[in-house]
């Protein structure tokens, strides 16, 4: 048994995954090492584990370098102020929810949200009402919002004080955020953007329009998903006057730890710096390269990259991000399995699809590598076998029904809760969130009626050893799950 299980494990693990075509941006450090300042970074990293003291600044009140920083973030987006987030995407999300909502508001929601969005909720008590995605069943996965659909759930809702969208969602794919925007704005609701896998938009004509410049009150972004920076790091950005300044500092502070790291906080400052000062040449080429490669696999027989050809005229699509489908009657699993057997590490996958997602810092030789590991994949040893494909994104957010809504995601977090067998839990009150992770999205909602299909999809998940958050293993493989 090793004596330093973390850091040997990781060791091993960076050892066996030569190709990182997932989070975080920087792939293994090579981010930092393309420039000067980056290497200054990296050769001194350690020693920038400092803390609030003379000579340096107060992320919670910042009046020297940070402040500094922040607004050239501020500057270099075109928001009205940006803040540096030590508590990733999550303690942004929460942030500008508190500060747009007072309990019990009802507010617009897109169900395909993180589960971030679905706690704020419930610690903020308000009342959701969700709106469904188009669900893509060529491809097998949720793609976009149906305009005449959303505009039915605001004239039934216009009481609603706002709007929760995900721009872009985990496979790429982004709204008419703007007809979204001007919609609500309309009608007076605040829009509120979780643009986590969207810090790079913007950048050049190829990739998607930030979601800063598109009409919405604030807007959160991984800098760690797709720029040079730590994980954990994220952006959070006011842009219009109707969030009010002192209540957003404040959650901002809240949700925040009071020993922030110089370590993440100057690693965003670089990622800002980097994407300013290179950004729009190197995803530029970065993109050429996609384009390249996603030709040369959409060569291969039972294998299909979604590109733009196959969305609506109103959605686009992050060029930077691979959608790898494979045919009905193939494994998306075992795809994403015979990946990491090739040591190449993507972000996630589902029943038909995989995901990868690149930055400028992925090499031609990754591309080629990806290309050869794919077209030499044995297509019998990724055919569907046992339980049905069928059964994934056809029921609650990703599929064309809801679950049944019994009881608020607040009102239930103080009732005592008991666990029962999955199997026994049909027309059971859910207590917790059960989500896969990745991608983070609930399949079930605390108050939500368990029904057949849903167990059916929740096993299929475990079936093939994805993580579900919520399920517990009891004894005999049995898996238990808490209601109420």
């Amino acid at each position: 048994m090793s004596k330093l299980p973390l850091i040997d494990g990781v060791m091993k693990y960076i050892r066996e995954n030569n190709s990182l075509l997932c989070m975080p941006g920087h792939k293994a450090g090579k981010g930092f090492l393309c420039t000067e300042a980056g290497k200054k970074f990296y050769d001194n990293v350690v020693k920038f584990d400092l803390t609030e003291v003379d000579g340096l600044d107060n992320l919670h009140h910042a009046e020297g370098i940070i402040k500094e920083a922040q607004e050239k973030l501020r500057d270099f987006y075109g928001t009205k102020k940006s803040y540096f987030l030590v508590n990733g995407s999550t303690g942004g999300n929460l942030a500008m929810i508190f500060a747009s909502f007072n309990e019990g508001d009802k507010v617009i929601v897109e169900r395909n949200c993180h589960r971030s969005i679905f706690n704020g909720i419930i610690m903020r008590k308000l009342k959701p009402v969700y709106i469904k995605n188009n669900f893509n069943t060529h491809i097998n996965a949720p793609l976009s919002i149906d305009e005449e659909y959303f505009l039915s759930v605001l004239d039934k809702n216009s009481d609603a004080k706002g709007i929760i969208i995900t721009y872009p969602n985990y496979y790429g794919v982004c709204c008419n955020l703007q007809f979204i925007a001007n919609e609500a704005k309309k009608r007076g609701m605040k829009v509120l953007v979780d643009s986590a896998h969207g810090a790079h938009f913007g950048l050049c004509d190829e990739l998607p329009e930030s979601a800063v410049n598109l009409g919405c009150d604030a807007v959160v972004m991984s800098s760690h998903k797709t720029l040079p920076s730590f994980t954990q790091t994220s952006y959070l950005h006011l842009c219009s006057d109707d969030i009010e300044l002192d209540k957003l500092d404040f959650y901002v502070s809240a949700f925040s730890t009071t020993s922030p790291s110089y370590m993440l906080m100057s690693s965003m400052d670089y990622a800002r710096y980097y994407i300013e000062e290179f950004g729009r040449e190197e995803y530029k080429k970065l993109i050429g390269m996609c384009n390249e490669y996603l030709k040369k696999i959409n060569t291969i027989k039972e294998i299909h990259i979604l590109n733009e050809e196959d969305l609506k005229k109103s959605e686009c699509i992050d060029k930077t991000r691979f959608i790898i489908n494979v045919s009905k009657g193939y494994s998306g699993f075992k795809l994403y399995n015979h990946l990491k057997n090739n040591s190449i590490q993507p972000e996630m996958c589902d029943s038909q699809n995989v995901i990868l997602i690149f930055s400028p810092f992925n090499t031609e030789d990754e591309f080629e590598k990806l290309y050869e590991v794919i077209k030499n994949c044995n297509l019998d040893e990724i055919k569907i076998d046992g339980m049905s494909d069928d059964v994934n994104f056809q029921y609650i957010s990703r599929g064309s029904t809801f679950p049944n809504i019994k009881m608020n995601p607040w009102e239930v977090f103080n009732k005592k809760g008991i666990q029962l067998g999955l199997d026994e839990s049909e027309g059971c009150i859910c207590k917790d969130a059960i989500v896969p992770y990745p991608p983070g999205v609930p399949i079930l909602m605390p108050g939500e009626v368990i029904s057949s299909s849903l167990i059916k999809e929740i096993k299929y998940y475990l079936h093939n050893e994805t993580v579900v958050l919520g399920i517990e293993k009891g004894e005999k493989d049995n898996y238990l799950i808490n209601i109420v």
